[in-house]
């Protein structure tokens, strides 16, 4: 066994066939025979504690137990772990007694979910069954708590380990080394490997070596990282690409992509070859810096090193030329596609798409979607979230509901961000009625509204001179078990004041100033009970972040054959001009007679000319055709 901090609990060496977990109701059928019947349930006061059978009884191999432990192996090696416990848990329903093995395989499925809070639990169960450990269980327990960071248990169970008599393997202490790595303890980790070179029984390997190397890499020590491969060279060893993309990765994050790079010479001169990883964290790291030529001129040294670039080096290119507003450069990376014969992926096209989104060029943004579907490549929910979100920043909630329905139509159910986004969207439009049917909607589609869409609900009847139904919205969030917040409140007492009824508003916040102190909040954050002029006077705004679109959480997505998340596709949301909205606020206030707020969460006069300023050059003289393969 390599190392058991991998969370996998190789006991009895199950078999790997598919049928293995229906082999658990073959041996439940088989059970009827002698040995394996259970008690009957009227010896006991309870029959589902109480029950088992002879041979667990009699401490002698229980075939329904061993069974179950292979099932529990198995779900483990196909990704399931989560499916472990109910297993375990059929065990002692079915009036059997769990094993070692059991005991053991849980505590690595639960391990491997980061369900740490069972770990004593399992112990304690163990031990009350006054079972002896043997060397598998204590490496399942050092590695639960050498994950969970908490290694004062895990070398107190080390110890306890030596004591019985078990010995530690090399994987025990790269299990060890690791967790005080996690624990951001390196000089433990090193104190370690003195600590192997004391022991006759066990020698440091490769895997020692570089889960060292990995622990000062995440304290940023790159110094101590190369004196531990300098150090793994002198023990005969040889680094290998894992050993050396860990010190390009820690280059990398730190703002030291040309470092990264270097360490290619490093990997030629000890006859290392590189691989699509190094690539990957080298490009990634020149882009994070903002060094895109730098990472293009990277990838065409990539052809003298042999290795063929993929969908996420190149995806990463994109975007990184998209965030600089470089036409030619989406071209060039666009064509050395085509050359290594490397398709475009749903992400490629969303990157492309929300360029064109945020430039304000819906048109743009749409043609590319129509391309991407007729290269047959299937829209994702984030594809159609940004021409929602694009739409409505164009003012054309009715382009952006169309969206909403296509969605539905072809099987995408629209998170609350979208449905927020576009009600948002009939909001700024001051149409409050198209505003509500798509709550309706959404309501209907069994997504449940969050704060953020009661509050631009709240905003929308303000805008439309409706205040009324604002404080209304408040009752309607205590049916969906929303908390109301302080910008909640303030919004409804804003839509009050923007009709010129202060009295009102100013019963709003009286409201909430009991609700408060009744709450025993933090005093500091009480608003004073008085006119919103005066409170406009000390904040600015009474309710300024109302108008922002929230941001869109992305899930990983998976392209050609390749995985990678899009932190870096998540839509920004829309900055506003605090003051600027004070002003307009302040203005409207005094008048009584404006609309309210004068403000639209989505049509900002600053920020669109920005972008376009912006963007300008590049929507102008990029052809549509040249994003498309």
């Amino acid at each position: 066994m390599e190392e058991s901090g991998n969370g996998r609990a190789y006991s009895d060496a199950p078999t790997k066939h598919q049928d293995g977990i229906t082999d658990v109701k073959k041996d439940e059928a088989n059970s009827q025979d002698g040995k394996h019947e259970l008690h009957p349930a009227s010896q006991y006061e309870d029959s589902q504690s109480h029950v088992h059978c002879i041979s667990c009884l009699s401490k002698t191999s229980c075939r329904i137990v061993r069974s179950r432990a292979k099932v529990m192996n198995i779900l483990i090696e196909k990704g399931r772990p989560q499916e472990v416990q109910s297993i375990f848990d059929s065990i002692i329903e079915g009036g059997h007694k769990p094993s070692l093995v059991t005991y053991t395989t849980l505590l690595a499925a639960l391990t491997i979910q980061k369900r740490f809070d069972s770990i004593h639990s399992i112990i304690s169960q163990v031990e009350e069954n006054r079972m002896e450990p043997d060397s598998i269980f204590f490496n399942a327990v050092i590695n639960a708590f050498s994950e969970s960071g908490n290694m004062q248990e895990a070398m107190k169970c080390f110890w306890k380990m030596k004591k019985s008599g078990s010995k530690p393997t090399t994987s025990t202490f790269n299990t060890l080394i690791k967790g005080y790595g996690i624990a951001g303890e390196p000089e433990e980790s090193q104190k370690l490997l003195e600590l192997m070179s004391q022991d006759e029984n066990v020698r440091p390997n490769l895997r020692t070596y570089n889960v060292l190397v990995r622990a000062w890499c995440n304290k940023k020590n790159t110094v101590k990282a190369w004196n531990v491969i300098y150090k793994m060279v002198a023990s005969g060893l040889q680094p290998d690409v894992v050993t050396y993309n860990t010190v390009a990765t820690s280059y990398a994050q730190n703002g030291e992509a040309s470092q990264a790079e270097g360490i290619i010479l490093e990997m030629q001169n000890s006859n290392v070859q590189p691989n699509e990883r190094t690539c990957y964290i080298i490009v990634g790291g020149y882009c994070k810096e903002g060094k895109v030529k730098e990472a293009l001129r990277f990838v065409y040294r990539m052809k003298d090193l042999g290795l063929q670039p993929n969908l996420i080096v190149f995806n990463s290119l994109i975007k990184g030329f998209v965030d600089s507003v470089d036409r030619d450069g989406v071209n060039e990376v666009l064509k050395l596609m085509e050359e290594f014969g490397v398709g475009p992926d749903v992400i490629t096209f969303s990157t492309i798409m929300n360029a064109w989104s945020a430039a304000g060029f819906m048109d743009k943004c749409r043609e590319i979607f129509d391309d991407m579907v007729k290269a047959g490549i299937q829209p994702d929910a984030h594809v159609y979230s940004i021409l929602a979100k694009g739409y409505v920043q164009a003012g054309e909630p009715e382009k952006a509901e169309e969206i909403l329905n296509a969605m539905i139509k072809t099987g995408f159910c629209p998170n609350v961000v979208v449905f927020t986004t576009v009600i948002n969207g009939w909001c700024s439009a001051g149409m409050m009625e198209y505003s509500i049917k798509i709550f309706e909607k959404m309501c209907e589609c069994g997504i449940t509204p969050n704060l953020k869409t009661f509050e631009t609900l709240i905003w929308g009847y303000g805008k439309a001179r409706q205040p009324w139904k604002s404080e209304e919205m408040l009752q309607i969030m205590e049916e969906f078990n929303v908390r109301p917040k302080k910008t909640t409140h303030l919004a409804v007492a804003e839509a009050w004041n923007a009709t010129g009824l202060n009295k009102e508003a100013n019963r709003i916040l009286s409201a909430m100033k009991n609700e408060e102190m009744a709450c025993k909040t933090d005093r500091e954050d009480e608003i004073p009970v008085g006119s919103l002029e005066k409170h406009h006077q000390k904040t600015g705004s009474i309710f300024p972040n109302q108008v922002q679109l929230p941001n869109l959480v992305i899930s990983d997505q998976k392209g050609s054959g390749s995985a990678t998340k899009r932190s870096w596709m998540v839509l920004r949301e829309t900055d506003f001009s605090l003051e600027s909205s004070w002003t307009a606020t302040r203005s409207l206030s005094l008048s009584h007679s404006c609309t309210f707020g004068a403000r639209s969460p989505i049509i900002c006069q600053k920020q669109p000319h920005g972008q376009l300023g912006m963007y300008s050059q590049f929507a102008h003289s990029c052809p549509l055709g040249v994003f498309l393969n």
